[in-house]
C-alpha cells in the first residue's frame, strides 16, 4: 500500500524524530513540536506544505510580468484565489540522504498561468540546535519569472488550544494569544547579529535568515481540523498577492537562483521523539 502522502524519509538525531514526506516534499511530523498528521491521511490545511512558486493567495489568479497577463486554475474556487503555490501535491524525489537528512528535489514544468520552469530543492536536517531546512530555486528556463516561496509547519502548544500560548513576534512585545484570531502577515522583523529573526511560539522557536522577510501566524480558527489546536507559523519570501503588487515579489533571471534557509527549535529539554 501507498501512504496518501507518498514515500516517508524519517530523520533521527539522538532523540529527535521526524518524517519529510514525497507528496509535496513536505514536513509530516517534527515529534510533539509540530500538529502534524497521520500516515494515513492526506495532508490537511496545509500541514508542513511548501509553498511556491508563490505562498498565500493570488486574487482572482490574474497577474501580469513583463507586459504578459496570466490566468492561474483557481484552487479556492469560493474564494476566487489561487493559493500556496503548485507543488504542494506534487512528487518529490530525494536526491540526498542520510540518517538526519534528505534533500527532496522537484521540478515544476510550464504550465498554464505559469509558463516557466523552475528546478527546486529542500533540505531537512536534524541537529543540535533542532530542525533546519534550506530551501533554493533555480531559474532553468530561457526566461525570466516571477518567483516566491514559503513553508507552512503548525506548532502544537501542548495544550488543547493555543489559547495560553504566548508569542513574541521579532521586535514586538510578548502577547498571550488568548481568544486572538490570526490570518496575518509580519514583516519588519527584528534580527540577531547572525541575520535571523526569531519568533518565540509557547517553548518554541521558529527562526529565519534574511531571505525571508516576511512571517504569516494562522489561528485556523474556522478549519474544523485546526480551530485553534495549533499554530501555524509560515516564513515567507513576500505577504500575500506579491504577483498583482510586486511587494516582495523576486524576480528570477534565466539561470539565476534563490536561496534561503528557517528552523524550528524545541525548548530545551523538550525532547521531540513523535509519533
Amino acid at each position: 500500500m501507498i501512504a496518501p502522502s507518498g514515500e516517508q524519509y524519517e530523520l533521527v538525531w539522538g532523540d529527535q524524530r521526524a518524517v519529510v514526506v514525497e507528496v509535496g516534499g513536505g514536513l509530516r511530523a517534527y515529534g510533539d513540536v509540530l500538529d502534524g498528521y497521520p500516515v494515513d491521511e492526506m495532508c490537511r490545511s496545509a500541514r508542513g506544505q511548501v509553498l511556491a512558486p508563490w505562498p498565500n493567495r493570488i486574487a482572482d489568479g490574474v497577474y501580469e510580468f513583463d507586459g504578459q497577463t496570466y490566468q492561474l486554475a483557481l484552487s479556492e474556487p469560493a474564494e476566487r484565489t489561487a493559493i500556496h503555490g503548485l507543488v504542494r501535491w506534487a512528487s518529490w524525489r530525494a536526491v540526498e540522504r542520510d540518517e538526519a537528512r534528505v534533500v527532496l528535489e522537484h521540478v515544476l514544468h510550464p504550465q498554464p498561468g505559469y509558463p516557466f520552469t523552475l528546478l527546486l530543492q529542500v533540505e531537512y536536517r536534524l541537529g543540535e540546535d533542532g530542525l533546519a531546512v534550506r530551501t533554493t530555486a533555480e531559474n532553468v528556463g530561457r526566461a525570466a519569472c516571477p518567483f516566491g516561496c514559503g513553508h507552512h509547519p503548525y506548532i502544537a502548544p501542548g495544550a488543547p488550544t493555543i489559547d495560553d500560548m504566548v508569542v513574541r513576534i521579532p521586535g514586538r512585545e510578548p502577547k498571550r494569544l488568548g481568544s486572538t484570531q490570526l490570518d496575518t502577515t509580519f514583516t519588519d522583523l527584528t534580527r540577531d547579529a547572525h541575520g535571523r529573526w526569531r519568533l518565540h511560539a509557547g517553548d518554541v522557536t521558529v527562526w529565519g535568515d534574511e531571505a525571508w522577510p516576511y512571517v504569516h501566524l494562522f489561528t485556523g480558527d474556522l478549519l474544523p481540523d485546526v480551530a485553534r489546536r495549533s499554530l501555524a507559523v509560515e516564513p515567507m519570501t513576500c505577504p500575500v498577492n506579491a504577483f498583482r503588487t510586486g511587494e516582495g515579489l523576486i524576480r528570477l533571471e534565466a539561470g539565476n537562483g534563490f536561496a534561503g534557509t528557517w528552523g524550528i527549535q524545541p525548548a530545551r529539554g523538550l525532547v521531540p521523539g513523535g509519533r
